[in-house]
């Protein structure tokens, strides 16, 4: 069987067992199962700590697993990234109070505290900066107010945290990360078990991304409308019993359906339709 890492608990969680859930796999039905097996698929599911889902896959006990980029970078396990998931998205930076601290330069000398060490230690090594590191597990806006350190470096969404805590973001992003599928480091990528777990995910990606429409258009219009909706290779295109007219399907990108709708109409087609993709493989 597939062995295979998923969150346990936190962000990455739900959005993890929902996504494999649309892929067609069975997913636990209470929180604390730690272990499941899906003989219908042959997989086997191992929930698992996202921080510890890289060093679990790096040691070759599991096949693949779901976790955040910035924890896969952050355990510095031999693990690698193959599928990014576009769940759990975050910007990883440097905060400090106001007028600490400008630049990137500026941190050298001073103790950054963060829960992710070896993000930040590989940051300012990189960077060729000299500052401390200071390990805090769980929030550390805190940190600077009580003297633990000069600055901060932590995930930030909105920043409306950072602000309340009197502090502001410092420098470009250290890195973004979003819910990825790792493996270990060197692992046989031909693997049919893997590829076939993958193109579902992919699908599931894909159905989110994607509408199918459906519109019915004069034959006169028709070039105009095929370049409005290509779909991925071309549109399906048939005749109607009206002559003169056809009735196309194409897929079509989710965050423009409304705006191709009133440009289809505005060319003349009618009928136009949306609907949802639950699957799919490309």
């Amino acid at each position: 069987m597939l062995r295979i890492a998923v969150p346990n608990k936190g962000s990455l969680s739900g959005p993890a067992a929902e996504m494999l859930h649309e892929a067609g796999y069975q997913q636990r039905r209470e929180s604390k199962e730690l272990r499941i097996v899906d003989p219908v698929n042959e997989v086997e599911f191992f929930y698992l700590r996202p921080r510890d889902i890289a060093i679990y896959v790096a040691s070759g006990r599991l096949d693949i697993g779901i976790t955040g980029r910035d924890l896969l970078i952050d355990s510095g396990a031999d693990a690698e990234e193959i599928l990014p998931l576009g769940f759990a998205r975050s910007t990883f930076r440097f905060a400090a109070k106001p007028g600490t601290v400008t630049t990137p330069a500026d941190l050298a000398g001073k103790t950054v505290a963060t829960s992710y060490e070896g993000i930040v230690a590989a940051h300012l090594a990189e960077h060729g900066i000299d500052a401390s590191v200071v390990h805090l597990d769980g929030a550390v806006e805190t940190a600077i107010q009580l003297g633990v350190a000069q600055v901060i470096a932590d995930v930030v969404e909105t920043g409306t945290s950072l602000r309340n805590a009197g502090l502001e973001v410092v420098g470009d992003p250290i890195m973004t990360s979003e819910a990825v599928v790792v493996r270990r480091t060197g692992t046989d990528g031909e693997d049919p078990k893997v590829r076939q777990f993958l193109r579902r995910l992919q699908g599931v990606l894909v159905a989110r991304t994607y509408v199918m429409m459906d519109y019915d258009c004069r034959v006169e219009q028709l070039e105009k409308a095929v370049a409005l909706t290509p779909g991925l290779e071309s549109p399906t295109v048939s005749p109607l019993h009206n002559e003169g007219w056809v009735a196309v399907r194409a897929m079509v990108p989710s965050k423009e359906a409304q705006r191709i709708m009133d440009d289809l109409y505005d060319i003349g087609a009618r009928a136009i339709l949306t609907t949802a993709i639950h699957a799919c493989r490309l």
